[in-house]
């Protein structure tokens, strides 16, 4: 099948044609962007469309899915005066990757490999394992060991192969990258290709939408790759552009302390991390990215919408789990990094932070 949009290199410009298999850049191996413009929508023309993120479908670089599990509409609740919850665990496979995993699995489907990887801590494996079985794609998915024992059941109970490496994120991420090049392969890569952040840019339309045509002054988003935050930079710069906000809202990111090259960058005033950050252990492992290869534009996201980088100890994850909890949410780790970065001192003005993983996926954090 020939697809007409085209990938762009974040880094160098080169292009490629989203029909290939291509997963980065062949010059020099960096993320893809994709060439496409997205289309105005209104608040009424949403009236009656289907209950999931394809409802937005002026602004979805693919229509017309066959593998949607209902995923998006997520519920916005109250937490304090000026801070609500965006309850994306309660997705079909309990995670925010979901957004784009589905974005993943209908683009494999309509270029039809012969097998589909991903890699993976966890949530983003399940999401791709469930979509691939969904769209009736062979899927092999690697995780780092130490990997919660029920987010590998979960990817086995879909049907997908599971592949256990040795070492951290970034040792299980290098496996999935030499594998990648093999003759017939997808590789749904979150970090890499570009169709993700398209569906993780939902969040950001749902928030405006369920907000009247606004959204808060502040975004909180944890951050590891990235993949939520840079989403949620292609909807404000789209909703801004066809002049449905007014001003885009400062975008706050969330790093564990324990693992937080980002944070460090940012503080220094610098483009992108010096080297990669030492591979410390963790409760917040969906975040915990030594090195992320779309580093620079998550910097740049983070500067020009007028936002900044926080970090969160051990100590406060397991607070902030326990917090949430006596609130009747119970979430994973690193599903509450925002919440434990700022439910002491919130942000000025209206603020909102994603809830983006079931505790039932790890159970609570070991004290």
């Amino acid at each position: 099948m020939t697809l007409s949009a085209h990938y762009r290199c974040s880094r160098c410009g080169t292009r490629s044609s989203v029909s290939s298999l291509t997963w980065c850049c062949p010059v020099c191996r960096g993320p893809w962007d994709l060439d496409f413009r997205a289309g105005p929508l209104s608040l009424e023309s949403l009236a009656g469309r289907t209950g999931s993120l394809w409802r937005y479908a002026e602004a979805l670089p693919l229509a017309g899915p066959h593998c949607s599990l209902g995923e998006g509409r997520t519920p916005l609740v109250r937490l304090t005066d000026t801070v609500s919850a965006k309850l994306d665990f309660l997705m079909p496979t309990l995670s925010f990757k979901d957004r784009g995993a589905v974005m993943l699995a209908e683009l494999a489907r309509r270029l039809a490999p012969r097998r589909v990887i991903a890699d993976s801590s966890g949530n983003a494996g399940t999401a791709m394992a469930a979509y691939c079985a969904r769209a009736g794609l062979d899927c092999t998915v690697y995780v780092p060991e130490g990997t919660s024992a029920k987010k590998l059941e979960q990817i086995r109970a879909h049907g997908a192969r599971l592949t256990v490496v040795p070492g951290d994120r970034e040792a299980a991420a290098l496996a999935a990258r030499a594998a990648a090049g093999e003759a017939g392969t997808f590789y749904a890569s979150h970090v890499f290709n570009p169709y993700f952040l398209h569906g993780t840019k939902t969040y950001v339309y749902e928030l405006w939408e369920d907000l009247g045509g606004r959204l808060p002054d502040t975004l909180v988003v944890p951050v590891g790759n990235g993949t939520l935050l840079l989403g949620a930079a292609l909807a404000t710069a789209e909703l801004a552009e066809h002049g449905l906000i007014p001003s885009r809202p400062a975008l706050v990111a969330v790093q564990a302390e324990a693992v937080a090259p980002l944070a460090e960058a940012f503080r220094a005033g610098a483009d992108e991390p010096a080297a990669p950050a030492p591979a410390r252990p963790t409760l917040a492992e969906g975040i915990a990215i030594p090195d992320p290869p779309r580093a620079r534009q998550i910097l740049r996201a983070v500067r020009e919408s007028g936002g900044t980088f926080l970090t969160v100890t051990e100590d406060a994850i397991r607070e902030a789990q326990l917090d949430l909890a006596a609130r009747g949410l119970y979430v994973e780790p690193t599903g509450v990094a925002c919440w434990a970065a700022v439910h002491a001192e919130p942000p000025a003005g209206g603020t909102v932070v994603p809830l983006c993983g079931a505790g039932a996926k790890t159970g609570l954090a070991a004290g």
